[in-house]
């Protein structure tokens, strides 16, 4: 034992097992952790080695003859045959059978339906949804005449604490320092506090959310084998976790065919599994879903019906982020039918699970935490207590957060105050330190909205404001730092970006490289094998480079060298709009033997007679430069009439020129005096 663990086994005695005891069953029971720790919690919770020991043997020998294995149910039922009277422990689930006004239980792994008494049903509500774990005693009467089935339910109990003192929680908590009672809850959930970094303990913290507050939407995308869905399968029984796969809005919302609620009437939260796999059977079930999130409520025939369920979205990323954050979005692992702008707005937080480290064995405890579904009590308990206003002594939020912003950020606040400071009692710098994380991760998923509905979300700047001084603080993500698609420093002549519209509708970074060789005035184009119109951009830059050369630089060669340009879709966005003002500068740059200017992106195109088209989505075109990585451009002068539709602060980010014909667009380009 730490010293953490003797201060809580001295505050929390009965209360707590030692996680190591979990860990020898579990290998070898494959039962969720709650279900074994009500048993070690009712053998196990002495502090004494030799105690703990004789538990674990008594808590094996319990699994051993009641836990019912799907495999050897008809064993089972012999032994309750024989027995006339048996102790299981298995999942079970309800219905109603209408024809006969009763309730019928299914045991699922022993295979046998039972009649269920209506004070169980009013009691324990969840026995009508997929099901929870229970400890039952069966008789077995065999009546000839009556038929059905001989097996008799005598006794049910869930697998969960009856009730708790919440006060014991909040009154001993003053007993722990904040990193003490971090480490506790960590260890509660199984996990080893000293084998992680402080920013992984709170990533670890942000998945209790949904467990501790209302109607919060997470998501947490990363690698394989970083414990994503752990907590909302293992830790509490209030919680569901549906594998990836189609669902149905009877089943997650309300039947109404049998008029029974859905899950997110049943759990406190219900979370998916692999997120690129689900898919609803019914056309309407992402925007009943979409309703949801936003609202806590649906409709469903005539009736609005409320929930207090929070949802959460798990899934891995095939690619490392750097990577996915040039060429796409962070949202990209879901599927098809659930990219959409106005889905992703609904999410209050996004963790970054590829800071997540994968799971060894050391990351496991084996001291002392929280019987777990003690734990999850507690949790649900807190649930109703918000605690969304928690900040508002010390801070208030900076202009460029929205309302559903502002409701996110809350949100998140509520869910970390309660798990860490229960009783409410907290400093302003601790506070801070809650607020600085809920803004980072809603603005996570802003930035990721930008990339995906343009400049509907361009205010991701978002900050707090520390009343006391009125200093205005910003508040980065860590991920958008680095990485810049357009790199510091001068590039290799011929080499250029420009912005292009993609087929998918948005607009991407274009890089052109172009390669000049010996020859005869041959012109070669790689890497662009779709779209009439940019290939016709091509043409029309190569013809006026050809005719109009010598008025640019009279040391252009033509007719004595070849040119080869290859055309780089940097965010796989694929190119349908012309580029070629970038195309006849990357001519010139390569003939030139000149570069052009660093951290530089040149808009726009002309025609074939040289006149200068205007730009579409000029402040959208400048967000994508931005986060580029450019800090100057080039715009066509025709384009200055639009300035004024371009946010002052995203303008000011650049130092700009205009362009006025193609050869003033290369002059300016490479600099030239």
């Amino acid at each position: 034992m730490d010293s953490l663990d003797v201060k809580v086994y001295e505050q929390f005695s009965g209360r707590v097992v030692k996680k190591g005891a979990t860990k020898k069953i579990k290998n070898s029971a494959n039962v969720p952790t709650y279900v074994l720790e009500y048993l070690l919690g009712t053998y196990c919770t002495s502090d004494d080695d030799a105690e703990i020991e004789k538990g674990i043997v008594q808590v094996k020998k319990i699994l051993q003859e009641n836990y019912v294995r799907a495999d050897e149910a008809e064993l089972v039922k012999s032994k309750v045959r024989e027995l006339q009277t048996y102790t299981v422990i298995d999942v079970v689930s309800a219905r109603l059978d209408e024809k006969r006004n009763l309730y019928l239980g299914r045991l699922h792994n022993l295979n046998v339906t039972v009649k269920v008494p209506d004070r169980y049903i009013r009691d324990i509500e969840k026995l009508l949804s997929d099901g929870i774990w229970c400890i039952v005693t069966l008789n077995y009467f065999y009546d000839e005449d009556e038929g059905g089935s001989p097996f008799r339910l005598e006794e049910l109990t869930p697998i969960q604490m009856p009730n708790i003192d919440i006060n014991e929680i909040k009154d001993r908590r003053k007993q722990f320092t904040k990193d003490e009672w971090i480490d506790l809850v960590l260890r509660s959930t199984g996990m080893e506090p000293t084998q992680f970094k402080p920013r992984v303990k709170w990533h670890l913290l942000a998945r209790l959310i949904p467990l501790v507050e209302n109607n919060v939407n997470l998501c947490e995308l990363g690698p394989r084998g970083t414990g994503k869905s752990h907590i909302y399968k293992e830790i509490s029984p209030n919680s569901i976790l549906i594998s990836g796969g189609q669902t149905t809005v009877a089943n997650l919302f309300f039947n109404l065919a049998r008029r029974t609620p859905g899950l997110v009437s049943m759990w406190d939260t219900v979370a998916f599994d692999e997120v690129a796999g689900i898919s609803f059977k019914d056309k309407g079930g992402i925007q009943i879903m979409k309703d949801y999130m936003a609202s806590g409520s649906f409709a469903r025939g005539k009736e609005m019906i409320p929930a207090n369920a929070s949802m959460v979205f798990v899934g891995n990323i095939n690619q490392s982020v750097e990577s996915l954050l040039k060429t796409s979005h962070l949202f990209e692992p879901f599927p098809e039918a659930m990219i959409d702008s106005a889905f992703f707005d609904r999410m209050h937080n996004y963790i970054p699970g590829w800071e997540m480290p994968k799971m060894k064995p050391e990351h496991f405890t084996e001291n002392y935490g929280f019987i777990t579904d003690y734990f999850a009590e507690v949790l649900r308990t807190l649930r109703k207590t918000p605690q969304t206003d928690a900040f508002d002594k010390y801070f208030k939020l900076g202009k460029c957060l929205n309302q559903r912003d502002t409701i996110a950020v809350r949100k998140i606040v509520s869910g970390l105050v309660k798990i860490i400071y229960p009783d409410g009692v907290y400093t302003e710098e601790e506070i801070e330190e809650i607020l600085k994380y809920a803004l980072e991760g809603r603005r996570r998923v802003k930035e990721q909205l930008k990339k995906i509905g343009g400049m509907e979300f361009y205010d991701t700047q978002f900050s707090y404001i520390r009343l006391s001084t009125m200093d205005e603080i910003y508040v980065p993500v860590l991920e958008q730092g680095g990485g810049k698609i357009i790199p510091e420093g001068q590039m290799k002549a011929g080499h250029i970006h420009t912005i292009g519209q993609g087929s998918n509708g948005m607009l991407g970074i274009f890089k052109l490289e172009t390669q000049i060789s010996s020859g005869n005035g041959k012109f070669s184009v790689s890497g662009l094998n779709t779209g009439k119109e940019p290939k016709e951009s091509i043409v029309t830059a190569e013809r006026f480079f050809k005719a109009n050369s010598k008025s640019i630089s009279p040391s252009i060669m033509v007719d004595t060298k070849d040119y080869v340009l290859h055309i780089q879709d940097v965010q796989g966005v694929g190119l349908v709009s012309s580029i070629s003002i970038a195309a006849l500068v990357a001519y010139c740059s390569s003939s030139l033997d000149k570069p052009v200017l660093s951290q530089f992106c040149v808009l726009g195109s002309f025609t074939i007679g040289g006149t200068i088209q205007k730009i579409e989505n000029l402040a959208s075109s400048l967000q994508v430069c931005h986060d580029a990585g450019a800090k100057k451009i080039l715009l066509p002068i025709s384009s200055a009439a639009d300035i004024p539709a371009v946010p002052s602060d995203l303008f000011a980010k650049f130092q700009t020129s205009f362009y006025s014909s193609p050869e003033d667009a290369v002059i300016k380009s490479l600099g030239i005096e």
